[in-house]
């Protein structure tokens, strides 16, 4: 049988997505208290343009991209594995988290980016030290390269690329705040989920892909996982239970894949439905997993519209939580103690504007 390079680039292309895609929600069990605090890259090299083509994406000949993103939750839902129990009153945790994400094109292939985040959040904490800790801190910075497989426009009119980052820690890891514990005033380590940064060096690899199935329709996917070789970050918490006297610098991981259809009568709209998912494994794919963390998992369905207007692309996204888990962590699996707990949200709201110069 003869494969012509339309056909095998539709089949590579659509495949590698769905396998980085499988191959990212199967790395662990993850997530827990509040999302990943990773981010994804922007979705509009993956959509087409009014006229059916990536005028925006692998296509554009623009070199320089500016993305600014944000993304917001409120954590309230009180999990002990996959269970929610109602609790009053609850842990409010609020997060709004923020990226500057640069890319510049060297060729129609390669390009450089660079990911700058920023947090602010809030944790209304009502055991001891209880009270209301604030954190507002830049993140770990990342910098890297992305290449797409084949030189667009490709004959099957789909494409995936891959990128690799380090991970640098420029993040406040050991943030404090004043809480009570026993009626008395103290100086206390910020919970692990208000901390901009994880204190350890790290990579993240990433793929992402699109493939048209129909008039003005495509599939898309984007998938990356953060690897922290780094076990612990001599951080300590406020906690007494057995090996979570410091904080530990866990993996991360994000994906999201589904369709999106550009609105034929109205000019450069395009609405997208899929599923989103995120979290914090048990276990680090390298070194070890020791110290205190919340792993856990998120899974969302994630509707979302995007508008272009000239080189300026504004894309909103809702992702609902359909199922969330909080297995237990590695010192609570070695002292056999009772599952860890989280408290999850129901909805995220990302945003994100993106400017081709």
């Amino acid at each position: 049988m003869t494969i012509t390079r339309k056909s095998f680039t539709r089949k590579l292309s659509l495949g590698v997505a769905l396998g980085a895609m499988a191959l990212t929600s199967s790395a662990a069990i993850a997530q827990g208290c509040v999302a990943a605090h990773s981010n994804q890259r922007a979705m509009d090299e993956l959509v087409g343009g009014g006229d059916g083509a990536h005028t925006c994406g692998p296509l554009s000949i623009h070199n320089l991209t500016v993305d600014v993103g944000y993304r917001v939750f409120n954590s309230s839902k009180y999990f002990q594995g996959s269970t929610e129990i109602p609790r009053y009153p609850a842990v409010e945790n609020h997060q709004n988290i923020f990226d500057l994400m640069v890319q510049y094109r060297l060729s129609a292939r390669v390009s450089l980016i660079a990911d700058v985040p920023v947090y602010n959040g809030s944790r209304d904490q009502i055991y001891p030290p209880s009270g209301i800790f604030r954190v507002t801190g830049v993140g770990d910075t990342s910098i890297g390269v992305q290449s797409w497989l084949f030189k667009p426009p490709t004959e099957g009119h789909g494409n995936v690329a891959g990128s690799l980052s380090l991970k640098i820690p420029t993040g406040l890891s050991n943030a404090t705040g004043v809480g009570l514990s026993k009626g008395v005033a103290v100086v206390a380590t910020a919970d692990q989920s208000l901390q901009p940064g994880d204190g350890g060096w790290g990579f993240i690899a990433g793929l992402q892909g699109y493939q048209p199935v129909w008039h003005l329709a495509e599939f898309y996917g984007q998938g990356q996982y953060v690897f922290n070789p780094m076990d612990t970050n001599g951080v300590a918490t406020f906690r007494t239970q057995a090996g979570q006297s410091v904080m530990s610098v866990p993996d991360q991981y994000l994906y999201r894949f589904g369709f999106a259809q550009v609105m034929p009568k109205v000019h450069r709209l395009a609405v997208s439905f899929g599923v989103r998912g995120e979290g914090v494994p048990v276990r680090d794919l390298i070194g070890n997993s020791d110290g205190f963390r919340r792993p856990g998992f998120i899974l969302s369905i994630d509707p979302g519209v995007m508008y272009t207007y000239h080189h300026t692309v504004l894309s909103v996204n809702g992702p609902w939580a359909m199922y969330r888990d909080r297995p237990p962590s590695v010192p609570e699996i070695a002292s056999n103690t009772t599952n860890g707990d989280a408290f999850f949200s129901d909805y995220t709201v990302t945003m994100s504007l993106s400017h081709h110069f």
